[in-house]
């Protein structure tokens, strides 16, 4: 304990001389450092996804960087410190958590997740949804959407019912985009957003994360690809030459190299 409280120190001390001395690091405002923050937290969200793991550690002591440097801004306005932000989440976790500091029973994770939620709307939240920010990306808000409206009992029952409500959406997706009429791009844009919805729901019963799933296949694609680049400049020739039987023929040894690996 002794070794992590100097550690924490030591980070508060550098950020203090960082502060005063630094020409770039004076500059900073919270603005400045917004996007800073989020570049950081996918770098964290990649090694993790790659199981780097000294990757992670660097990535954490990043975003740890980041949560000195605002509470030290916020310290210079007057508005609150780095021990403000501590106790405030303490105090937060402690409340959050009657089962372990109270004498609330629960049974298991649901219910812990459950009484988290109605603890957050006692707090003064006026919706279930509200601690969903805004600006996460479309694939993970619809995700933490469906997670935070189950807590209240809106859910399906079981899979099967979500993989009727998937199928269902797909066929109104062909209707929009094949079978009718007129073309109508608002229209298919909202079914095609239904489906997914639906999709990522789906995923939830799997127990699936679908960001981390569509981001594995993301890198998938791309090793695979790139192989193909890499056996077509081998031979002197470039994508744009090649037939589509070519490049799939180079596809499946990318498969079937990767599956031998």
């Amino acid at each position: 304990m002794d070794n992590k409280l100097r550690a924490f120190e030591r980070i508060l001390t550098i950020m203090n001389e960082l502060r005063e001395q630094c020409p770039w690091d004076r500059k900073q405002t919270m603005e400045t450092l917004r996007n800073l923050t989020i570049e950081e937290t996918y770098e964290l969200a990649d090694a993790i996804v790659d199981e780097d793991l000294q990757g992670v550690k660097e990535e954490l002591g990043d975003l740890l960087l980041h949560i000195v440097f605002y509470a030290k801004i916020g310290e210079e306005k007057g508005a609150f410190d780095i021990a403000d932000v501590i106790h405030a989440e303490c105090d937060k976790l402690v409340h959050r958590h009657p089962h372990i500091y109270g004498d609330v029973q629960v049974a298991g994770e649901e219910e812990v997740k459950q009484n988290w939620e109605k603890l957050k709307l006692k707090e003064g939240k006026k919706s279930i949804l509200e601690g969903v920010p805004r600006s996460l990306p479309a694939l993970v808000k619809a995700y933490r959407i469906q997670q935070k409206a189950k807590q209240v009992g809106f859910e399906w029952e079981n899979r099967a019912q979500v993989w009727d409500k998937v199928e269902e959406e797909v066929h109104e997706l062909k209707e929009y985009a094949y079978e009718g009429a007129a073309k109508d791009k608002a229209a298919i844009e909202e079914e095609f957003g239904d489906v997914l919805f639906s999709l990522i729901n789906y995923a939830r019963f799997l127990d699936i994360d679908p960001e981390t799933a569509l981001e594995k296949t993301n890198k998938k694609f791309i090793h695979r690809f790139q192989y193909i680049e890499k056996q077509a400049a081998a031979t002197g020739k470039k994508l744009d030459d090649m037939t589509l039987e070519e490049m799939d023929g180079l596809w499946n040894d990318a498969k079937l190299a990767s599956r031998k690996a």
